[in-house]
């Protein structure tokens, strides 16, 4: 299955910035972005109906194999925050998933990047396609 998703699957987490995810300037720490990303894809994956741990139980796992941020504004302490998490495309054994970070009520996106993650065997740790019912659901 080779397709662009283009935000078709997609699900908003909010997150109230919490004094310790800032830094000594008081804005966000640019590392925690990659954690507000895994948030919202654990958000992301429940809203179709999938937990990790039932991923695992399933026989496969995501890990991430590539991440990207491109910064555009800090988010500050108390700031409530929208992350946007889409399924951007599924190919092969790759699947990327795209997440845009706003204050809430705003339109201008404060972060945006993706991660991209391979299925793989829990048993064997190498890559294997993703199970039809995924494919199903992305659908």
């Amino acid at each position: 299955m080779s397709e662009q998703l283009e935000k078709r699957i997609s699900n908003v987490f909010k997150y109230r910035v919490p004094y310790a995810d800032t830094d000594q300037m008081g804005v966000v720490y640019y590392g925690n972005y990659l954690t507000l990303f895994e948030r919202a894809r654990n958000e992301l994956m429940r809203s179709l109906g999938w937990t990790y741990k039932e991923c695992e139980a399933s026989g496969w796992m995501l890990p991430v194999v590539h991440a990207e941020v491109d910064y555009k504004s800090p988010a500050r302490y108390d700031d409530l925050l929208e992350v946007t998490a889409y399924v951007k495309e599924c190919r092969g054994v790759r699947l990327e998933i795209a997440c845009e970070v706003r204050r809430s009520g705003e339109e201008a996106v404060l972060a945006k990047g993706f991660t991209i993650h391979c299925f793989v065997s829990t048993q064997t740790f190498r890559p294997i396609l993703p199970p039809q019912e995924f494919l199903e659901m992305l659908k």
